[in-house]
């Protein structure tokens, strides 16, 4: 009988433990931060040149475009950067986990310098938006299609439409491309992108925290599930992908750790419209465009050559 009440009290105090450790996770990976964390170490060698594109992203002539203005609750806010030549295609760029449109700077002056006016959201929890958790894209894909509208009513019937997005973004827009799209949505290009939000934990819990997929990977997806509505396993790039009909440029760092290079090809593999594969050799996590800034324009304008 001891032994009985022994074992029973055991496994209470680990499962006790298990959902401790299991809510700590969720908070860590899911609850919003005020602040950009400190980018990678292999990254800071490029600190000049981020700021760089911070200080032009800044005194850029820009506005301001909001969706649910009045509601603080639900409140989104972007920055349309309009191109002087009035070209009518405009890029919507989706920034990565915990960064916000200033984040995304480089693109934005790359895709300007291609002519294209920029319009950069701050997702959900991020940024100036409204919201306390992180969706990782699933949510924000349903935002980016009210964006797209906006841009449509604002700019008119004959806008082109490129979707760009790097990393949680690039999977944004991945996800966002097995939606009825309207017409003027003309290509997509996703960098480093995951293949799913629940294998992108499963993958992080063992490299960064070597916990185990169970029990840590269901009980993150039900409390997610009461927080967010829906559960990690419900989630799909890939799936999405299956019903996108965009030509899409998938680009990925060929030393990518953090997002493992192998969701790109499974990204590839699993749409069926015109779709191109750039993996960059050498490059790490998100940094496919600051090895070599010269060849990622060339790459990305010679895709658009057809569409735009």
């Amino acid at each position: 009988m001891k032994k009985s009440v022994t074992l029973g009290l055991s496994l209470a105090a680990v499962a006790t433990g298990a959902l401790y450790v299991s809510h700590r996770l969720f908070n860590v990976a899911f609850k919003r931060v005020n602040y950009v964390p400190e980018t990678s170490a292999e990254k800071q060698k490029y600190a000049q040149q981020y700021y760089d594109y911070v200080d032009w992203f800044r005194k850029v002539p820009h506005e301001t475009w909001y969706l649910h203005q009045n509601d603080p609750a639900k409140r989104l806010v972007a920055t349309f950067i309009q191109h002087p030549d009035h070209l009518k295609k405009t890029v919507i760029i989706s920034h990565g986990y915990k960064g916000n449109r200033e984040t995304m700077a480089n693109y934005a002056q790359m895709f300007y310098n291609l002519g294209f006016n920029v319009l950069l959201p701050d997702d959900r929890a991020h940024g100036d938006s409204a919201g306390q958790y992180i969706n990782f894209g699933w949510l924000d894909r349903l935002d980016y299609m009210a964006w797209i509208n906006k841009l449509i009513d604002i700019k008119g019937e004959d806008e082109k439409i490129l979707l760009f997005g790097v990393s949680m973004g690039g999977a944004t827009m991945e996800m966002l491309s097995g939606e009825n799209l309207p017409t003027q949505v003309k290509a997509i290009i996703a960098d480093c992108g995951y293949s799913s939000i629940k294998e992108e934990m499963t993958y992080l819990l063992k490299e960064q925290y070597h916990l185990p997929e169970y029990p840590f990977e269901p009980m993150v997806s039900t409390i997610n599930r009461r927080r967010l509505g829906f559960y990690l396993g419900d989630v799909s790039a890939k799936e999405q992908l299956k019903r996108n009909r965009r030509p899409i440029l998938f680009i990925h760092g060929g030393k990518d750790t953090y997002v493992p290079v192998r969701m790109a090809y499974e990204n590839y593999h699993a749409t069926k419209a015109p779709k191109q594969l750039w993996i960059v050799k050498n490059a790490t996590h998100a940094e496919s465009f600051w090895y070599n800034p010269a060849a990622y324009q060339a790459r990305v304008a010679s895709f658009l050559k057809t569409y735009f």
